[in-house]
């Protein structure tokens, strides 16, 4: 081999696990300008080094092409970072206290805002009320986001800032809960009641804007917001990094997100490479998919770009907003369907004639069949072709569509810690939310993939944090429930390729990354453990040890 072929970096002695058919195994890899130049042996890969190659010690530990994160939300993510956490509280006193010492570090904030709620933070079963938060922040606007982000509560205070105390116009399938006295309950439903809350928080909403409206902040962004907001996005790149991830697909989006990345990369502050959707809203016509067609054509490089089209058609089975086939037990309700169904479907015909690649929430079985009868009508109407669309979540399945996934080519895309049986959420939310007869075929991974359907894994961080080896105990080791649920564990290697090389697929981009292979890029994450000899339930104690994006070492413990 010539000099110039000599590699920057190797890495040796470690248990490889390339996806690659014709060499499933390997201890070693050698990487050169950014791209992966030889795949094998350590002795063999040590002998292309000279002393100005850069070794790196796997210490028999496993090697993988990067995570990626299919399903996740950047800005937010990010910016959550720096709010209070209330995984894990429960109770009014214990909730009181952490809002209470946590106010104290954020003075100038206009409002104390939190994350991570629980549906039954206040006690089981109980709705949080304004009047339950007044009592836990009595003289400040205090408001908290539930885990899943489609729901607020705001005390009083919060609610006459955000000027809907006295309720307000909402987007269809949006809803702010009125109580008896003709004033705000304090709950807030999807984007559309509580975006006025999000404007009032530390990054002015413009961290969401990508989800409640899918344009840009308006008014437009300050220089000093600019920058503050670039600024959350880099540390929420670092975070990305320390979990093994070298790639993202975002699940909201407008250009001004998309021209905070390119900012990021001519810094040299973009670690992972990130596709940034198109976001059609309900309240939208179809001539803004020119928009889709400028964001396309303005950014589409290898580490930003935009090719594809999401829209939400339903809300989550937790606040009943999911949208059913069944009126939800005790409710006189089937949910709340986001979209007129005949423009839906006529966006998704659109986008699919234009080439697009479309995602849609649908958590509901009415929701996931709506969403497959638009995906069909797309077929019909254009012509199949290899499109890869995808539907996020598929929660609560209805056993007659289960096959139409493979007959379609739809994508699976599921999150597997937000499931009852994850390692996240309690079962009881969701349980008494269900009939018996919807739960077989409820986060029915495995017998989607039995059905040859092509199945992706994500987090939808912040929905649930954005590390990887948590999620992956969820979907190889999860909870163990009583019939009628269905056991949905999944082995370690589709879990993998469902983490790696087959969210690379579903990006168009498998002949470039998801692999361990010469002439692939050099998107790698070593880990701190062979994962392989690890005990399913003690998956979430390994880590990422090294992550390498573009050939450059993006994380280090």
């Amino acid at each position: 081999m010539t000099s110039k072929m000599t590699p920057d970096m190797i890495i040796v002695n470690g248990k490889g696990i390339t996806f690659d058919d014709t060499q499933p195994h390997a201890t070693a890899l050698a990487i050169k300008d950014g791209i992966i130049i030889s795949v094998g042996e350590t002795a063999d890969i040590r002998a292309l080094a000279d002393t100005s190659t850069r070794v790196i010690d796997a210490a028999q530990n496993t090697i993988l092409p990067g995570f990626i994160d299919s399903h996740v939300h950047l800005f937010g993510g990010s910016a959550e970072l720096d709010y209070l956490d209330l995984y894990g509280v429960k109770g009014i006193d214990s909730l009181t206290e952490k809002v209470r010492a946590w106010q104290q570090t954020c003075p100038d904030d206009p409002i104390v805002f939190a994350i991570q709620a629980d549906y039954n933070i206040i006690a089981s079963g109980k709705q949080t009320t304004r009047q339950d938060l007044d009592k836990v922040l009595p003289d400040r606007p205090f408001a908290m986001f539930a885990a899943d982000h489609h729901t607020i509560w705001a005390n009083t205070k919060a609610l006459e800032m955000a000027g809907i105390l006295n309720g307000g116009e909402v987007d269809k399938g949006a809803e702010i809960v009125m109580a008896a006295d003709g004033k705000a309950a304090g709950e807030l439903r999807e984007p559309g009641a509580y975006a006025p809350v999000l404007k009032l928080t530390r990054y002015g909403g413009r961290d969401m804007i990508g989800l409640v409206t899918g344009r840009n902040p308006d008014p437009a962004a300050t220089m000093q917001e600019r920058q503050l907001d670039a600024d959350a996005i880099a540390r929420g790149f670092k975070h990305c990094a320390s979990h093994g991830i070298t790639g993202l697909h975002n699940m909201d989006g407008n250009i001004y997100t998309l021209e905070l990345l390119k900012e990021l990369e001519q810094r040299g502050d973009l670690l992972c490479r990130t596709e940034v959707p198109f976001h059609f809203k309900s309240f939208d016509t179809l001539d803004r998919f020119a928009e889709a067609e400028t964001m396309r054509r303005d950014f589409s490089g290898d580490w930003v770009w935009c090719n594809r089209v999401k829209m939400f058609v339903d809300g989550v089975v937790e606040s009943s907003t999911a949208l059913m086939l069944d009126k939800y037990p005790n409710h006189d309700t089937v949910g709340d369907a986001v979209f007129d169904e005949a423009l839906f479907k006529e966006a998704c015909v659109k986008a699919d004639a234009m080439g697009l690649q479309i995602s849609v929430h649908a958590i509901g079985d009415r929701a996931i069949r709506q969403t497959l009868d638009a995906y069909e009508l797309a077929q019909n109407k254009n012509g199949k072709r290899d499109s890869r669309h995808r539907i996020e979540h598929i929660e609560v399945l209805h056993p007659d569509d289960l096959p139409r996934f493979s007959e379609l080519g739809v994508v699976a895309s599921i999150q597997p810690g937000h499931a009852p049986f994850g390692v996240y959420f309690s079962p009881e939310t969701v349980e008494r939310m269900l009939h018996p007869h919807q739960i077989p075929t409820a986060y029915a991974w495995q017998d989607i993939r039995n059905t040859g359907t092509k199945v992706i894994f994500s987090t939808d961080w912040p929905v649930i944090p954005v590390d990887v080896m948590p999620n992956i105990k969820s979907a190889v080791s999860p909870q163990q429930m009583p019939a009628p649920w269905r056991d949905q564990r999944q082995s370690l290697m589709d879990t993998l390729e469902s983490y790696t090389a087959g969210n690379a697929w579903v990006e168009f981009n498998e002949n470039k990354k998801g692999r361990l292979k010469a002439g692939m890029m050099a998107d790698i994450v070593v880990m701190s453990h062979d994962l392989t000899a690890m005990e399913p339930e003690n998956l979430d104690q390994a880590r990422a040890q090294t992550t390498i994006c573009g050939g450059k070492i993006t994380y280090q413990a």
